[in-house]
């Protein structure tokens, strides 16, 4: 009975330690970037940045704006074939999203991360006007850090990430567990990590 009991501890301790390897290759690079944004965006008002603007003209084509009609709701995506024709005059990708529409003007608001931009449409004379800002890569990877104007992809990624993480210390919990016997300051610096933070929130941060 005890040579079952150890064989059982021994293989769950197997499998946590294989949990823990797995959870941190995976999690490795994601970290790293999670960490270096965490002190970027911390100091973030010591980061000098100098946004680039980026602005654009065209003209719609006459064909092409009479194809145009009003739709239902005041908010609706651009047709297909003027999304197409706005990829390929302005050079960028032009997002399935909602527009603002009016009776004399399209309006489309394009946020992303590291910048922004936006374009409008003369209804009346065909008149487009495209502004993109870009505020470099550190702007850039602080708003994947966030979250920030990223997709539904970005936004489950975070998620498995995140659950990626948690399985990581957890296991890896369980392993200091496994191994505190032999060293001593095991649960002392595990305490140290829980205490400090709370000390800290208490005492600074109000």
């Amino acid at each position: 009975m005890k040579g079952f009991l150890l064989k059982g501890r021994a293989g769950l301790l197997g499998t946590v330690r294989q949990w823990h390897w797995i959870s941190s290759a995976m999690c490795l690079v994601g970290m790293l970037m999670f960490a270096i944004t965490g002190i970027t965006l911390n100091h973030a008002a010591d980061i000098p940045v100098e946004p680039v603007v980026i602005t654009k003209e065209a003209i719609l084509p006459e064909a092409m704006l009479e194809q145009l009609e009003l739709p239902d709701d005041d908010r609706a995506p651009l047709p297909p074939f003027l999304r197409d024709w706005l990829s390929d005059t302005l050079d960028t990708r032009i997002a399935n999203q909602a527009a603002e529409w009016s009776d004399d003007e399209i309006y489309l608001s394009l946020p992303r991360p590291g910048g922004d931009a936006w374009l409008t449409i003369d209804l009346l004379g065909g008149e487009v006007q495209f502004e993109k800002t870009d505020r470099g890569w550190v702007s850039y990877f602080n708003d994947l850090h966030k979250g920030r104007h990223t997709g539904v992809v970005w936004f489950w990624f975070i998620d498995v990430f995140s659950v990626a993480c948690v399985i990581f210390s957890i296991t890896g919990l369980v392993l200091l567990a496994r191994h505190a016997g032999s060293r001593p300051s095991t649960w002392p610096l595990v305490g140290a990590g829980l205490v400090l933070p709370l000390v800290l929130i208490l005492l600074f941060i109000h």
